[in-house]
């Protein structure tokens, strides 16, 4: 089986806080591109930051990933220019699924190796970002959310580099499916696995408790 290819088309960073909704007040949300490689370490690009730290950042969304094919529908539905960032992206991607992507799927960009993980849960945050009407309800049902990833490798990552799956397991569950639900076998086979991150098993066993119900 062949797996997946595509490019980094942007890198992303914090611009500046913006006074939003949330438990902090503040959000990091505005992210812009940035021009030349970007370090990554554990806690994602060295220039960017979370305001909110308990639901946004940390070692299992230490990056976050959104394609530009589902960036390109939204900016037509809606009429409007979503320039590079404005999901609140650290990566814009381009040839390869970012919500479709398989948990613990790895991604190799140059020497930088990135671990695919949960699925992006839209806030209030983000509606207040959008100035759009209903947008966490909207953004939820397409569910073409993008990805969070670790990070297993540190390096460095730039606009025009090359995105690589290396690896990816079989029990079959994707990112998608941690929002609008998975197949019972799959995400018992998931849950099976070594070595998951923790809210990878907490986002799981949520789905596991729901629908045993």
């Amino acid at each position: 089986m062949t797996l997946p290819e595509g490019k980094v088309i942007a890198v992303c960073a914090v611009h500046e806080d913006l006074p939003l909704a949330g438990a902090v007040g503040r959000s990091a949300i505005d992210k812009r591109p940035i021009e030349g490689p970007v370090a990554i370490g554990e806690f994602g690009l060295t220039i960017d930051h979370s305001c909110d730290v308990k639901h946004h950042g940390g070692i299992d969304q230490a990056v976050y990933a959104y394609s530009e094919d589902e960036a390109r529908r939204w900016a037509s539905e809606l009429g409007r220019d979503l320039g590079y960032g404005w999901f609140g992206e650290n990566l814009r991607i381009s040839g390869m699924p970012t919500t479709d992507a398989m948990i613990g799927e790895r991604w190799q960009i140059g020497e930088t190796l990135l671990e695919v993980t949960i699925a992006r849960t839209p806030c209030r945050t983000f509606a207040d970002w959008s100035d759009e009407d209903h947008w966490v309800k909207r953004f939820y049902e397409r569910a073409d959310v993008g990805c969070y990833l670790r990070v297993i490798e540190a390096g460095v990552i730039a606009a025009g580099d090359d995105v690589r799956v290396t690896s990816r397991p079989d029990h079959g569950v994707l990112v998608r499916d941690l929002i609008t639900g998975p197949d019972p076998a799959s995400l018992e086979k998931l849950l099976a696995g070594e070595d998951l991150p923790p809210k990878v098993v907490r986002d799981a066993t949520r789905w596991q408790r729901k629908m045993s119900k």
